[in-house]
């Protein structure tokens, strides 16, 4: 009898969304999907207000990289009111890099520590009421304080740079309004114990040990759970460097050859449609030369240490040296590396929150430039989860007239339907009985992704956990509810 089972709403994730598998008579999986089902409205919503407003207006769409959209959006508006990435004053780019990297340090922090360990310290198979961040602190409270901490410290980062710790308001058109003050600055560089940077990169560095450390003893699991190839997306700087801030378009096949050469972002549509599909609120983006089947692509800590050509900054290149030693200089296809590739993109931003603070230009210097206003501006950043378009065209009266948001999780969102497809026929297909590690194995595939589902589709979800198998009369046989 074939069967439909359905996992709503996935756990552990920004938001919520909902898996359906598809099985036979013989109880092997033939179809899965990843549905979002809520509708998303923040495109429509910002229509008709003033340009100026969108950078707050947009930090909406997410209570945990609200920073990542507030950039992108200053980021177009900067191109509107004529002031292009090289134009912006010292101390504002600066003021809104170490912004950035506040936020990099404390989401990264939030999603390895709170949810995705969980998985990797009990097991995919474990009693749920074991496998939480809450157990965690129970069994490995050292661990727990160090993640608590490091979120800790980025969220104060935001708070100075951008007024407060979520939905800030320090970037606008063309700059920044505020720079750092010398008590701000002392209190990151030189803080009481540990709430200083030189303890951020100490345990920054310890979390990519405490990965590798896992790898070796379960390197079938995090080498061959969800791993597929696949071409890979994001910004890099002009002369290859990972930049989660400014850069080029860059993405490479699964062998490591280019397929988008260095191109200008402000260009994107060139390059990059979006494909709609009946089933989901969330688009299919993929690369126009290429075509919908096969021009798909990964976005987020994966990507960029696939795309980049070295990371500026003395600790995480020789953690990047490493991973990319792993595959021999390819791609790295393995969807479990990208924790590993998160912790060495947090201590990169631990390094380069040391720097930005130790840099006399974000104590003073001009906040704000104007040119020459234009219309129409595309603003990008590689928000943690990945590569987050925001495109916009003002009218003659100043309002937001079109918006295009392209966010990490959309991007994300073919690879993310295949990593479930994957774990779903390998733990799914031929059993007869549904099993809480089954279930939580698709989950555990998501998340690798970290994925933002508010982000994506402004969704308002419901908890707790439920599944519901059905007949292939489409009949409810089964359910369970965590």
């Amino acid at each position: 009898m074939g069967q439909k089972i359905t996992i709503e709403p996935v756990t552990r994730v920004e938001g919520h969304g909902k898996v359906t598998i598809h099985l036979d008579d013989e109880n092997n999986v033939v179809q899965t999907r990843l549905h979002i089902v809520e509708f998303r409205g923040f495109e429509r919503f910002i229509q008709g207000r003033p340009y100026w407003e969108a950078p707050v207006l947009v930090q909406r769409l997410c209570g945990i990289c609200p920073v990542s959209h507030h950039l992108a959006a200053a980021k177009a508006l900067d191109v509107i009111v004529g002031v292009g990435p090289d134009d912006l004053p010292p101390t504002a780019e600066k003021m809104r890099r170490l912004m950035h990297y506040g936020q990099f340090f404390q989401s990264h922090a939030l999603h390895f520590f709170h949810l995705a360990s969980p998985d990797l310290l009990f097991g995919i198979e474990a009693d749920p009421g074991r496998r939480n961040v809450i157990a965690v602190a129970e069994e490995f409270r050292d661990l727990a304080v160090q993640g608590v901490m490091m979120r800790k410290f980025g969220q104060e980062i935001i708070q100075a740079t951008a007024g407060k710790k979520i939905h800030g308001t320090g970037a606008i058109p063309g700059g920044i309004n505020k720079s750092l003050t010398i008590e701000e600055k002392m209190k990151f560089l030189i803080g009481k114990d540990p709430m200083n940077i030189d303890q951020m990169i100490v345990w920054a560095s310890s979390a990519v040990e405490l990965f590798k450390d896992y790898h070796r003893k379960n390197r079938d699991l995090i080498d061959h759970f969800a791993a597929f190839p696949s071409s890979h997306l994001s910004l890099v700087r002009k002369d290859g460097a990972l930049d989660i801030y400014h850069g080029v378009l860059r993405a490479v096949d699964k062998d490591g050859k280019k397929i988008l050469h260095d191109v200008d972002y402000q260009d994107y549509l060139d390059y990059i449609a979006e494909e709609v599909k009946t089933w989901s609120y969330m688009k299919f983006p993929y690369l126009r030369a290429i075509g919908k089947e096969n021009g798909w692509y990964r976005v987020g800590p994966l990507a960029r240490l696939n795309t980049c050509d070295f990371i500026p900054s003395p600790l995480a290149q020789k953690a990047f040296e490493e991973f990319r030693s792993y595959t021999g200089g390819k791609p790295n296809n393995m969807s479990m590396h990208t924790h590993w590739a998160r912790l060495i993109e947090t201590l990169h931003a631990a390094e380069m929150m040391k720097e930005l603070l130790e840099d006399p230009d974000i104590l003073s210097g001009e906040l704000v430039k104007k040119g020459n206003k234009t219309i129409e501006g595309v603003g990008l950043v590689e928000a943690p989860r990945g590569t987050l378009f925001h495109h916009f065209r003002i009218n003659e009266d100043d309002l937001i007239e079109m918006a295009n948001l392209i966010v990490s999780t959309t991007n994300n969102n073919e690879p993310m339907n295949r990593a479930v497809e994957l774990v779903a026929k390998e733990w799914m297909n031929g059993k007869e009985k549904i099993t809480e590690g089954m279930l939580n194995a698709v989950e555990t595939a998501i998340r690798a992704y970290d994925p933002c589902l508010s982000c994506a589709t402004h969704a308002l979800g419901k908890m707790p956990l439920q599944i519901e198998l059905y007949d292939v009369n489409d009949q409810l046989i089964d359910h369970m509810q965590t």
